[in-house]
């Protein structure tokens, strides 16, 4: 299966994004700034990373807009901390029945 490639422009030139994949000395999740937008067929980026690194020929799907990038991690921090509510309500419910049938039979 191909990849595929953006064909139009999804950033623009000076907007901040960050990496939504780990690039080539560039962890996903690093903030940087968009210098170049260039292409035809193939709309492609020169960003400038806050850790020093510089990358050219990034396509759309590497990259995330700062806003959107912080909301999907919010998001996923929201849904991990309600399933870790959730598994702990069910231990504490798993405990609370498993107690009830220790007890003993008169009370």
């Amino acid at each position: 299966m191909r990849a595929t490639i953006s064909t139009t422009k999804v950033f623009k030139r000076r907007q901040k994004v960050v990496a939504a994949v780990d690039l080539p000395g560039v962890p996903a999740g690093t903030p940087g700034k968009i210098w170049i937008v260039s292409g035809v067929t193939w709309i492609r980026y020169h960003v400038a990373f806050d850790n020093g690194g510089e990358l050219a020929n990034l396509d759309a799907a590497q990259l995330c807009d700062r806003k959107v990038w912080a909301a999907q991690q919010k998001a996923a921090e929201a849904a991990r901390l309600e399933a870790e509510r959730l598994a702990q309500r069910e231990a504490m419910r798993a405990e609370a029945l498993a107690n009830l049938a220790d007890a003993p039979a008169g009370h």
